[in-house]
């Protein structure tokens, strides 16, 4: 049995198709249920749906044997925990520091609100800028408006919910994409199972 563990919302909409693609269907509608484990059409595979920051902790430590997670996502936890094992080029989306429309940017001490505590550190270290991150996990827009933060940094898609707040898009951090993750142990224990499913999404791409 493969368990696999699926993110909830935008991610969750473009993996199903991706999943139908390749044979794989729950055998309930997923996006109606409030269940969260689901068998499927394949006796062999069950998925499981979770919280985005909660897909890389489930299959680091085995609950789950695989996952797709955003790159975002990944790139905040442990990458050495597990294998990043296919780019799956679903639900694109970059990236980026966000500030004021207008509003000159600060070259010294920087306070920056975001949920991607150790990317943003790494982030402006590397442009050698001292910052003060502030962990939210939600409505960062506010943050400037409020002056809690001088420039945010989240995910943009089409930029619009910053446009209606008052702040433009400014640095790419980096693109994102979804990713499919395998746990270290079950590619070994479950190689065959887990190279059958994966060559079904590859064909299915």
């Amino acid at each position: 049995m493969l368990t696999i563990a699926l993110t909830k919302g935008r991610i969750l909409e473009e993996t199903l198709p991706l999943l139908a693609a390749a044979g794989i269907k729950p055998m309930e509608d997923v996006q109606s249920s409030r269940k969260l484990i689901f068998e499927t059409n394949q006796t062999d595979v069950r998925l499981i749906i979770l919280r985005g920051s909660d897909v890389p902790t489930y299959v680091h430590h085995g609950a789950a044997d695989a996952g797709i997670a955003g790159k975002d996502t990944l790139m905040e936890y442990d990458s050495d925990a597990f294998y990043e094992w296919l780019d799956l080029g679903i639900a694109r989306c970059r990236m980026m520091t966000a500030a004021p429309v207008g509003v000159e940017r600060k070259t010294g001490r920087i306070r920056v609100a975001t949920k991607y505590v150790n990317v943003v550190r790494e982030y402006y270290a590397e442009r050698g800028q001292q910052a003060d991150v502030i962990k939210l996990n939600g409505a960062m827009e506010l943050a400037p408006i409020m002056n809690l933060a001088d420039e945010i940094v989240d995910i943009v898609d089409t930029g619009n919910t910053l446009k209606a707040n008052g702040l433009e898009a400014l640095d790419t951090i980096a693109d994102i994409s979804s990713r499919f993750i395998v746990n270290k142990a079950a590619m070994k224990l479950k190689r065959s199972a887990l190279t059958s499913f994966l060559s079904k999404i590859e064909d299915a791409l």
